[in-house]
């Protein structure tokens, strides 16, 4: 049996000002729908296509939660998430 891998991650725009958290079984294909505007909606309308952060585990139920929670959070909170791993934000995706 295969092993799928999920992934919560944060975006956020060019000065930092807007966050998008999400989920995803495939995490490049989802990043690059987000840069190129493949899907109308909040990323689109807001430049949201800079990977600040993620997070990956094999537990579908686990990545929902997590998705969850990260929302529910404060601003500064989910800033010093984002810090903790990544305290330049760059884009982790710049890297693919």
């Amino acid at each position: 049996m295969r092993e799928h891998q999920y992934y919560v991650y944060i975006l956020t725009n060019w000065n930092h000002k807007v966050m998008y958290i999400g989920m995803t079984n495939n995490l490049r294909r989802r990043v690059y729908e987000h840069q190129q505007y493949m899907i109308k909606g909040f990323t689109s309308k807001y430049h949201v296509n800079k990977l600040i952060y993620v997070e990956s585990t094999n537990d579908v139920h686990a990545a929902i939660a997590r998705e969850k929670q990260l929302k529910r959070w404060r601003r500064e909170k989910k800033n010093n998430l984002v810090a903790s791993m990544n305290p330049d934000w760059n884009d982790l995706s710049a890297q693919w």
